[in-house]
Formats: C-alpha cells, structure tokens, sequence
C-alpha cells in the first residue's frame, strides 16, 4: 500500500477554489458503487504480465472496505480487463503494436485474452455472490464500447462512484475521470488504490482532488456514507 499524503500545497490550492477540501459531504449508499478496477492475475499476481506488486498490498484494505459497504447496501463491481485477439489483429490494436515491447507482447496478448487465469480475480479478494462482474477492453471502463458499466450504473440509479484498484494513475483515474464527466459524483479511496509507484499514485489523487471529484480514505467514506444514512433516519 502506498505510504503518501497529498502535499501541503495541494490542499491549500483546493481550499482556496472552493473553500473546502472535501466534495462531498454525504453520500446516499443506495445510490452508491464501488467500482473495483482490474484486481485480476494479469495484474495482481507476482510475476504477471503486467505485474502491479503493491495491488496486493490494497487486497486487505478491499475486502474490509467492500464488507462494510455491501452491509450499507451499496453495489459491488468488480470490471476486469480482456481483450480479443486473431491472426488478423486484436480489438485493440493501438495498444499491442505500439505500447507494447515485441519481446513482452504476446505473453500480455495471453494473459488478456478472455476467460483465461489472467481475468481470475486475485485469490485473496472476496467476492461476495450478489457483486457484479464487468468486463472491459479499454482502460476506462466508460468510453463508448469499452463495457456495460454505465448502463449497469444508471439502470442501478447510481449516482455516486466510488473507486478502487489498479493501476491508480492508469485504469482507475481513467475510469474515474470519464465518470465524473459524465455527471456521476467519484470519489478515489486512496488506500483502495495502487499503482506502480508512490509518485504515480500521489499524481492522481492530486489532479482529481482539484479537477474530478473527492479522494478519500476507506474510513473517511464510511463517514460520509454514514452521514447521509442518518440524515434519513431522522
């Protein structure tokens, strides 16, 4: 897990625009879900193609975080990342021929191809039966054709996104980027997120902070949930 705080100088630029760190002050958990971006093998297990070791770090933190949620009601996603692949090419072509390296290529075609171990769910993460399972094939897992996820948000009236996974700066912020352009209110729980360094997942959380949305700890989204479920107790 990523040991880093969002610098001084951030949060007084943040207060300055807006007169206030955080975004949101409550959220509703029956219009809320949390989104768990690419915890899969491709990604989490030691050795993988992709290999995100500090992933593995955040597994604890998701399955007491999601625990708590889904007592609250709130929707547990899970979108993992595949892509297709023939002797013509691949549904992501500009991703395999030029981001890439050939000596590294078709072991990543492998460990992204449909329905194999790459797409597992990390072993140590608990899935509960009600949670939902998306698949994507673009790092944002809202772009036109990359999955069903807004159409599961909004058939599930969701209105807020909660954001955890891998790779913070990559997936996660994109997936969390196009939500908030699209009207949903995100938060990226900081200690739910990881990414291949502590200056890359530092990055993200300090841009969303002041553009996107909220970032928050496990705990701190516990409270702002807890707010609003008290609000309509009384």
């Amino acid at each position: 897990m990523h040991d880093v705080a969002i610098r001084p100088e951030i949060v007084a630029r943040v207060l300055k625009r807006r007169g206030r760190y955080h975004v949101f002050d409550a959220l509703d958990p029956a219009r809320t879900a949390f989104v768990i971006v690419d915890m899969q093998n491709t990604f989490v297990a030691p050795g993988a193609a992709a290999e995100v070791p500090a992933a593995r770090g955040i597994a604890d933190n998701l399955n007491r975080l999601s625990a708590a949620l889904r007592a609250q009601g709130v929707a547990v996603i899970w979108v993992t990342h595949a892509n297709t692949h023939d002797a013509k090419g691949s549904d992501w072509d500009m991703f395999f021929d030029h981001f890439v390296a050939d000596a590294v290529r078709q072991r990543t075609i492998a460990s992204l191809a449909p329905d194999q171990d790459g797409q597992k769910i990390w072993h140590a993460l608990e899935v509960a039966p009600g949670d939902l399972r998306i698949v994507k094939n673009r790092y944002s897992a809202l772009i036109p054709g990359s999955s069903s996820l807004e159409r599961v948000l909004r058939s599930h009236r969701i209105e807020n996104v909660l954001i955890g996974g891998t790779k913070t700066n990559v997936c996660c912020e994109a997936t969390a980027r196009d939500a908030m352009m699209m009207d949903f209110r995100v938060v990226m729980v900081a200690d739910c997120c990881a990414a291949l360094s502590d200056d890359e997942h530092r990055a993200t959380l300090e841009t969303f902070i002041q553009q996107f949305g909220d970032v928050m700890t496990s705990a701190e989204v516990l409270t702002v949930l807890g707010r609003k479920r008290n609000e309509r107790r009384s």
